[in-house]
């Protein structure tokens, strides 16, 4: 009797509970929820909240997936998700009112624009011609087009009936068609803008779009859901186990057995059913090998014509704040500039805003997408720290009076070679309007001869108008948990 009160104490006490045995399982539970992002955390917390017994399987050696919230500085930094995009019928941010939590508007757009040594740029005209292209995004034509196409052929008819004169200036319209193609590409997570389609479902939420958690850190909404937030002490029917990669998924058509769990560790579970919340980066790479028997060709056609993108950050840390007033910065490329750039060096060129963090107080934020943020993650660190800082002082230098310091500090993203992620979040790419129906065939549950749900699917890849975001996923992981608590009440 001593020994299980201090066990349930020391349960207490950690609060993510570590059950299951190498090489067989401890307990049988009623779903075993793989992956432990937004999608996951929310399925499971909400299942457990109703008294299922749920199992969460991570990969990772903590919670939050693709939301990766760590100390630096005098605060936080975001390496994942930073933002909660929208605030009516948000999930995440109604959970920040709920609990009485603060969260802040930042400013995002860049405000000062500078060019390469010294060169003016005509910032005015930069703003008006990015805020027209924003609005066009979100316009559909007739016919699906590559978005980058549909945006430049808007721009150019309101430059000729507002700006006659600038489409002359072939370098103006050049910086330009650059920088509002890394813009877009930094939303989707692109190489080129003509990777996405016109014919996006996806729907934003209304209010504003860049929320912040800022010194809070958006690990903050996981410790909600979970219960641990100011120590509190979890959920008594969730079990948590971290750095369990899940390698074999194993189901019946038969009612009467259960899917079977297996990981790389040789530990398996059983569970009535399974949520599976990996990335389509993940599930790109594993499907063939993970689910046995394998998944039918409805699923695998929307794995294979769906597209993950990559967005990665550089941050740089500085003894104190150096630059100008203002929270984002646009660097003006020209294409003469460009070419001059060693063959090593080209991703600079795709590197052209920085932005302030609200999580700290002396950081810039470098944003790179795509191919550019994949090879960075390759680069050894002191070769970016001083490419990113050269880039600093050829752009910003010449425009200040101030020395360009030396950071004290560099964190940098690696969504891409993370191999429990393969990227930040998906897109609608230029095959949606051939396969409008991917998002919803890949949610759709596997289910047995009775019927009965045994294979679900969450995450922002499976919401068909909200991907790519955190609430997107969250809303999934509800969905799921939802369809089984209805099924089985």
């Amino acid at each position: 009797m001593a020994f299980r009160l201090i066990v349930g104490l020391l349960y207490l006490i950690i609060g993510y509970t570590q059950t299951a045995s190498i090489g067989g399982s401890s307990k049988d539970y009623d779903t075993i929820v793989i992956g432990l992002g937004s999608a996951g955390t929310t399925a499971a917390s909400t299942l457990a909240r109703a008294g299922r017994r749920v199992l969460a399987l991570e990969a990772q050696d903590r919670v939050g997936g693709r939301v990766h919230t760590v100390p630096f500085g005098d605060g936080i930094m975001e390496l994942g998700a930073e933002w909660i995009h929208g605030t009516k019928s948000s999930r995440v941010y109604e959970l920040a009112l709920q609990n009485n939590f603060t969260v802040l508007p930042q400013d995002f757009e860049p405000k000062l624009y500078y060019g390469f040594k010294g060169k003016e740029v005509d910032g005015v005209l930069f703003m008006e011609l990015i805020n027209y292209a924003l609005k066009v995004q979100g316009e559909t034509p007739s016919e699906p087009l590559p978005l980058g196409q549909f945006i430049t052929d808007r721009v150019f008819d309101y430059l000729k009936e507002k700006h006659p004169s600038v489409l002359m200036d072939k370098e103006f319209l050049n910086q330009y068609l650059h920088f509002i193609d890394t813009m877009v590409d930094s939303n989707e997570g692109t190489t080129c803008w003509n990777e996405t389609t016109t014919a996006s479902e996806y729907e934003e939420l209304e209010g504003n779009q860049y929320m912040s958690w800022h010194r809070l850190g958006y690990k903050t909404f996981f410790d909600v859901l979970l219960n641990k937030h100011n120590n509190g002490s979890g959920l008594p029917t969730l079990d948590i186990e971290l750095k369990k990669e899940v390698t074999k998924i194993t189901w019946s058509q038969d009612p009467t057995k259960k899917v079977e769990v297996r990981c790389k560790d040789g530990s398996t579970y059983t569970a009535d059913n399974v949520i599976i919340t990996v990335s389509l980066g993940v599930l790109k790479e594993r499907h063939e090998t993970l689910f046995l028997p394998h998944l039918n060709e409805e699923k695998t056609t929307a794995i294979d014509k769906m597209s993950i993108g990559v967005v990665g950050k550089i941050v740089l840390l500085y003894s104190e704040k150096w630059w100008p007033q203002s929270n984002a910065f646009g660097f003006i490329w020209t294409l003469e500039e460009e070419q001059k750039l060693p063959d090593e060096d080209k991703w600079l060129y795709n590197v052209t805003n920085a932005s302030e963090t609200m999580g700290n107080t002396n950081s810039l934020v470098f944003w790179s997408c795509g191919n550019t943020a994949k090879l960075i993650e390759t680069l050894p660190d002191d070769l970016v720290k001083r490419k990113v800082t050269e880039l600093l002082r050829k752009f910003i230098g010449p425009h200040i009076n101030t020395t360009i310091p030396e950071p004290v500090a560099m964190l940098r993203t690696y969504w891409h070679t993370n191999p429990y992620t393969r990227g930040t979040y998906t897109y609608d790419n230029l095959l949606t309007p051939q396969y409008p129906t991917a998002r919803s065939d890949l949610a759709e549950p596997i289910t047995d001869s009775s019927g009965n749900p045994r294979i679900l699917f969450a995450g922002e890849a499976t919401n068909s108008i909200h991907f790519g975001t955190v609430h997107g996923a969250s809303e999934t992981g509800f969905r799921e948990a939802t369809r089984l608590l209805q099924k089985s009440s």
